[in-house]
């Protein structure tokens, strides 16, 4: 072999252990001891689960007792007695086009004043807007508009009083509030 040949050999031979050399990453060999120190802890134990406790299933034998939700009905020797106050709804009126929804279905917004008379606009579940007046009927408890404000209209509902006979209840619908657009 000649002397360029080994003098070639010597310096690849070196120049390739000084690049090996440089491959080595200092964080390595801290994370290595790292991982040494936590393998040389000693383990913890789990706790054992406390006991379950033991089940115990009740039963429901209120099931044929009347429910608390329900008014009482009367035993069959009892007998309602109706007591005549004078109030009912007139059956025999043709009815109006906003008494084929409950009140909670239709929704009061705006009102309008033409020639001093004052009506107020209602929007039915149909996306309708219906004009109404006091005296008009809404509503599928007989509701009749009493009174017609800026932001309230006021009605006189006629429901069951629960013991064969009927009662007047007042109730009012409230001006929609419009909803804003962009926040």
């Amino acid at each position: 072999m000649s002397l360029m040949t080994r003098r070639n050999t010597v310096l690849g031979s070196a120049l390739l252990v000084t690049l090996l050399a440089g491959c080595g990453d200092p964080q390595l060999g801290a994370l290595e001891g790292e991982l040494e120190s936590l393998r040389g802890r000693p383990s913890g134990k789990v706790q054992e689960l406390p006991p379950q406790p033991e089940y115990h299933p009740v039963t429901y034998d209120m099931a044929d007792a009347r429910s608390p939700f329900q008014s009482r009905l009367p035993e069959p020797e009892e007998e309602l007695t109706a007591v005549d106050n004078g109030v009912r709804p007139d059956l025999d009126r043709p009815r109006e086009p906003l008494e084929a929804w409950p009140m909670e279905q239709l929704s009061m917004v705006g009102t309008l004043d033409v020639d001093g008379a004052r009506s107020a606009l209602i929007l039915t579940p149909e996306q309708e807007v219906q004009r109404v007046r006091v005296g008009n009927h809404m509503g599928s408890n007989f509701g009749r508009i009493t009174r017609i404000g800026d932001t309230q209209i006021d009605m006189v509902e006629i429901v069951p009083n629960g013991q064969g006979g009927w009662i007047e209840r007042s109730r009012a619908m409230a001006l929609k509030e419009p909803v804003s657009q962009g926040g």
